[in-house]
């Protein structure tokens, strides 16, 4: 990933990011409750030893009955151990189902926005994002419901408890508690600005790994293996150069803190020892001080570690949030109908998009395609082909204009509905690491056994898979690897036959492939495209010969339209190309009609 193409994850602020993250609980906010409380009465019973710590010590010095305070001390100590237990299972269930919830929320939100967003992001970032916010939100949930909010109601009920014991020696912890909070702010302040930089670190080597592994082939086949390394060594240095600064602040951090805490209990010693011998406190009261000063440096710590933890995460909080807030550019009207099509009838009305200033997209595309007919697009690379059959699709929104399907709108209709009812065969099949049978099956997932069979005999597929082991269970790997060319595309057309969807686009579907292959596909596409209106974008001319009407664009715009016939006769831009293709361009009308018919 070059520069231009870093993304910065928003920044969030620290209080934003929890109350939001806290905020995604409140679907088993009964649960979430119950645990508060047992964390709540687990800090009651954490600040309540001290106290009964010291009344034994006293009772014992002064020679008086300790055992009615052991007992109750026992008692609290088994409700702790009690309300622990609770705590520590049940918390720790509930992270872990609400990660899961927060893992599908968040695939549920990258499947459905358009190809341009993941162009943009690039899977392998997409991926991080995912998995490392919704690790980073689980240890979130589960840490302040079994530390966080215990240490904060520790915290807040110590300071009162300590006061009304000694005014003097509460000072102490109260200076240990600014101590805390001022180092923490100071080193906050000190790494705001390269934890962020750190985030944009990470998201660029996780891209980086992404397109290595996604292009692996290439990167074998072009012995890339030492440069793609050393790519990846240099983005590591870069992360570490930039890391290492934040360490050491976050590392003197411990040391200010820890050196506040080894000051704090000496000044307790210090302090309760003078006030001891002028008999202003007793014994257990200054030992449960000690206890106050052991439970309050153990607090902050926790908070401390808890804090900058956060801190460190909220970029990558942040980022997860931003994609479950990305919106689509497609947006669906509330309460639409579904598409009802059955004859296919499609229409373009002066339909226009454009990818921003220039003249990159289609404009004023006019079009109709009858029920059955076959429409050819033909033209340059970049002459808006696939971005005007993309519309149809409603995988980009028009800018003007409208596209009727059976005389229907369909930004009217829902976007599963118009989908539905169209088929499509990539140049790329677009097969995913499944069996067989499993990657026809997404035409139609409750298709049975004997539909897939039938579908795949109509696709030419069925003699080759059942060459396979396992045949239809055949596990297939990524993107098809494990078949060739020519078996990848039989079963993408075997998966759009299943569909059965009254409209098809074949995009570029015999490109790169042998004269045999070829032929036995086009059969397979023949086949296909009977009783469908039919959408073909190619460069190979021949694939086009026969269609009821040829689309020439150049710039976005079609500038010729007509048969093969009509349009080889006017000598224009589709002629050129077909000469370029290695076709004789015809002179006289029967030579074009023997042109079409070969």
């Amino acid at each position: 990933m070059t520069a231009g193409a870093e993304k910065t994850p928003p920044a969030l602020g620290l209080t934003k990011v929890y109350a939001r993250a806290l905020g995604m609980l409140s679907n088993e906010k009964w649960l979430a409750a119950i645990l508060a409380s047992a964390s709540i009465g687990i800090a009651l019973v954490q600040l309540a030893e001290p106290v009964l710590f010291g009344r034994v010590v006293d009772a014992l010095s002064k020679g008086e009955g300790a055992f009615p305070i052991i007992m109750l001390w026992a008692a609290l100590g088994l409700f702790g151990i009690l309300a622990g237990v609770l705590v520590a299972v049940m918390a720790d269930r509930f992270a872990h189902r609400q990660r899961l919830a927060a893992v599908n929320t968040a695939f549920e939100q990258a499947i459905t926005l358009p190809i341009s967003y993941h162009a943009r992001e690039g899977s392998g970032a997409l991926v991080r994002t995912i998995l490392a916010g919704t690790d980073a939100l689980f240890w979130l949930w589960l840490s302040f419901l079994r530390e966080q909010l215990t240490a904060i109601v520790g915290i807040l009920f110590l300071i009162p408890t300590a006061l009304s014991i000694d005014v003097r020696m509460t000072a102490i912890l109260v200076v240990l508690s600014f101590v805390y909070m001022i180092a923490n702010i100071l080193v906050i302040r000190r790494t705001s600005t390269g934890q962020a930089a750190i985030e944009r670190y990470h998201y660029n080597v996780y891209g980086r790994v992404g397109d290595v592994i996604g292009n692996v082939t290439v990167v074998q086949s072009y012995a890339r293996f030492s440069a793609e390394m050393a790519a990846m060594r240099d983005m590591m240095s870069e992360l570490l150069s930039a890391q290492y600064p934040l360490l050491t602040w976050w590392g003197l951090l411990t040391v200010l803190t820890r050196a506040a805490s080894t000051i704090t209990m000496v000044a307790i010693f210090a302090v309760g020892a003078i006030l001891v011998a002028r008999k202003e406190l007793t014994v257990g009261e200054i030992v449960a001080f000690v206890a106050f000063a052991g439970l309050l440096i153990g607090k902050l710590d926790q908070l401390s570690g808890f804090i900058v933890r956060i801190f460190q995460q909220a970029p990558t909080l942040g980022s997860y949030f931003a994609l479950i807030d990305a919106k689509g550019t497609i947006i669906e009207k509330p309460g639409a109908p579904d598409l009802v099509a059955k004859a296919g009838d499609v229409r373009y009305e002066a339909v226009s998009y454009s990818y921003g200033p220039g003249d990159q997209g289609v404009f004023d595309i006019d079009m109709e395609a009858k029920p059955g007919q076959t429409i050819a697009l033909v033209g340059p690379t970049g002459a808006g082909k696939t971005t005007a059959l993309a519309l149809l699709q409603r995988l980009r929104q028009p800018d003007a204009g409208r596209i009727m399907i059976d005389g229907t709108d369909i930004s009217d209709v829902t976007l599963d509905s118009v989908r539905r009812s169209i088929a499509v065969v990539f140049q790329d099949a677009g097969l995913f690491n499944r069996t067989i049978g499993e990657n026809i099956r997404i035409g139609r997932p409750e298709a049975t056994d004997e539909e897939v069979i039938a579908a795949a005999k109509l696709a030419e597929a069925h003699d080759f898979i059942m060459r396979k082991t396992e045949n239809y269970g055949f596990l297939i790997g990524e993107r098809g690897a494990s078949l060739s060319g020519g078996e990848r595309q039989r079963i993408a057309i075997a998966r759009a036959i299943l569909k059965d969807a009254p409209i098809l686009i074949l995009d570029e579907a015999t490109s790169a492939l042998d004269a045999e292959t070829e032929a036995r596909i086009k059969r397979a596409l023949d086949r296909l495209r009977k009783g469908r209106t039919t959408f073909i974008i190619a460069h190979r001319l021949s694939t086009v010969a026969n269609a009821d009407c040829i689309l020439v664009m150049d710039r976005g715009r079609i500038i010729e339209r007509g048969t093969f016939n009509q349009l080889v006769a006017q000598r224009g831009l589709f002629a050129r190309l077909v000469a370029e293709g290695g076709f004789t361009v015809p002179k006289t009308e029967e030579e074009a009609a023997a042109a079409a018919a070969g």
